[in-house]
């Protein structure tokens, strides 16, 4: 596959906050239609990494490159253009608690898109009835359970037909069998769009069902890269215990 084919090329990444060093060194290469787990313990810079990814943070040094382009430096207005190919599927869903599931789906296609208002109801509705919510479109955020709000929120976060989607512990709070639907949805969006995926989760259970490759991060840097099998056979004393923690 040639370069300019892979969505999401970092090189270098650092980045900082005062003398903590969060993100030392880091290269990562993601290709089109590839689910890529993110894992490591709390406080590693896994949020951090998508934080740049998307830039809301700017790194120290090193290169982003989304979509083919480089996202370093940009100016905001080409920033936005380049995110408005991506969705964002925050920790905690992220809802507008004043507006119902449907009009939460509409809202980025409101303010992206020239659909028409009939024409965004009709997409609002397609997209939650692919995430099996088509009869709870007039609810509010605070009338479902938290599995059904990351359901909206995901139908949201694809809303403008994104080529990248970056999710934030999307299987956190959820029970078992919730967090397997929502592995299931993840899986779904790779077969059907063919959308390009960066996890970042403490599950393994979801991440082994819905990832491609996986990487683990530790102080910043990158302990371990590649299938489950690959982090399997790691020698890497850390690696071998999360993956014992986690069993």
């Amino acid at each position: 596959m040639k370069k300019a084919d892979s969505p999401v090329i970092v090189t270098g990444l650092r980045k900082s906050f005062g003398k903590q060093t969060v993100l030392d060194g880091i290269d990562l290469r993601v290709e089109r239609g590839e689910t890529v787990a993110v894992l490591g313990r709390s406080g590693t810079g896994k949020s951090v990494l998508l934080k740049l990814l998307i830039g809301l943070e700017k790194p120290d040094a090193g290169s982003i490159q989304i979509l083919g382009q480089e996202i370093n430096g940009i100016p905001m207005d080409a920033l936005n253009e380049i995110r408005k190919k991506m969705g964002f599927l925050f920790q905690q869903s992220a809802l507008y608690d004043s507006l119902s599931v449907a009009e939460n789906v509409e809202f980025p296609l409101s303010r992206h898109s020239k659909l028409s208002e009939s024409e965004r109801k009709q997409k609002a509705r397609q997209l939650l009835q692919s995430v099996g919510l088509e009869r709870d479109l007039g609810k509010m955020p605070s009338e479902i359970s938290g599995g059904m709000q990351k359901r909206v929120a995901l139908a949201r976060a694809i809303a403008l037909d994104p080529e990248v989607v970056l999710f934030d512990e999307p299987t956190t709070g959820l029970d078992p069998i919730t967090a397997s639907e929502i592995a299931d949805l993840i899986i779904k969006l790779r077969e059907e769009r063919q959308i390009t995926s960066i996890v970042v989760t403490h599950d393994m259970h979801a991440a082994r069902k819905f990832s491609d490759s996986m990487l683990m991060l530790k102080d910043g840097t990158i302990r371990a890269q590649g299938t489950f099998e690959d982090l399997e056979k790691s020698r890497d004393e850390f690696v071998k215990r999360f993956l014992r923690e986690a069993a």
